[in-house]
């Protein structure tokens, strides 16, 4: 079981992203966008495409995966290019989570 930090998503995001991984048995957590990130001891953190540059300065070791309610392929590439994991749209899909995870712990 992973521990997933979700932060900076709007709450209905959260709330369908956080269900999901929950029936996957991760260990999640949300924080909000106007709480300061420190140092996560997440294993991957969840972050909105405005908050990526903060997840990832906050915590640079970890995985940051974007998470967003209309996925877009220009989205996608730039979240990648600003140094993103991955990226992820809703609706989530258990399957699609499952391997983003396993994708984004192996590296």
């Amino acid at each position: 079981m992973a521990k997933i930090l979700l932060f900076g998503l709007d709450c209905a995001l959260a709330d369908e992203l956080s269900r999901v991984l929950r029936q996957l048995g991760q260990n999640v957590s949300v924080t909000s966008k106007h709480t300061v990130l420190e140092a996560s001891d997440a294993d991957v953190i969840f972050a909105g495409s405005d908050d990526l540059s903060d997840a990832l300065a906050a915590s640079p070791k970890r995985p940051v995966i974007v998470a967003s309610r209309l996925p877009e392929v220009k989205a996608w590439l730039s979240a990648l290019e600003a140094g993103a994991a991955d990226y992820c749209g809703a609706p989530f899909e258990a399957a699609q989570l499952r391997w983003l995870l396993n994708s984004a712990l192996a590296a």
